[in-house]
């Protein structure tokens, strides 16, 4: 009997299917944060190394959002609205940014350890 684990798909999009993603690897955690801005987009974040991550459609599909300390890009696609990842405004080398795990089927969330942030108040983890 086999008891592997089916392969999860690292293919995920937006719901119009404009921008699509490709992850290097599943992660093994992700954030949901209560910030004002995740807490309305319902975003489930994971971090990958800056050009890491396949983005297909973006920049020409994509818009940017920048609010708070400006210091991140958040992207959605123009035509959905589905944010999609987020970016750093400095590049710099090594820097990472978040992607949307909404963006993926649900198997491979359930397969990712969500760490709760407080972003609206404290800056900390509360798991």
């Amino acid at each position: 009997m086999n008891h592997e684990q089916p392969a999860v798909s690292l293919h995920g999009s937006c719901h119009c299917g404009s921008v699509r993603l490709i992850l290097p690897s599943a992660p093994e955690t992700a954030t949901s944060c209560n910030c004002s801005l995740c807490r309305r987009t319902g975003g489930i974040w994971a971090y990958y190394e800056l050009g890491t991550v396949a983005i297909h459609g973006h920049p020409d599909s994509t818009e940017s959002y920048v609010w708070g300390d400006r210091t991140l890009k958040n992207y959605r696609c123009r035509t959905c609205g589905i944010f999609n990842h987020w970016e750093p405004i400095e590049l710099k080398p090594g820097v990472r940014h978040g992607v949307n795990l909404r963006n993926f089927e649900p198997a491979l969330l359930e397969l990712v350890v969500v760490r709760r942030f407080d972003g609206a108040d404290t800056w900390t983890f509360l798991d």
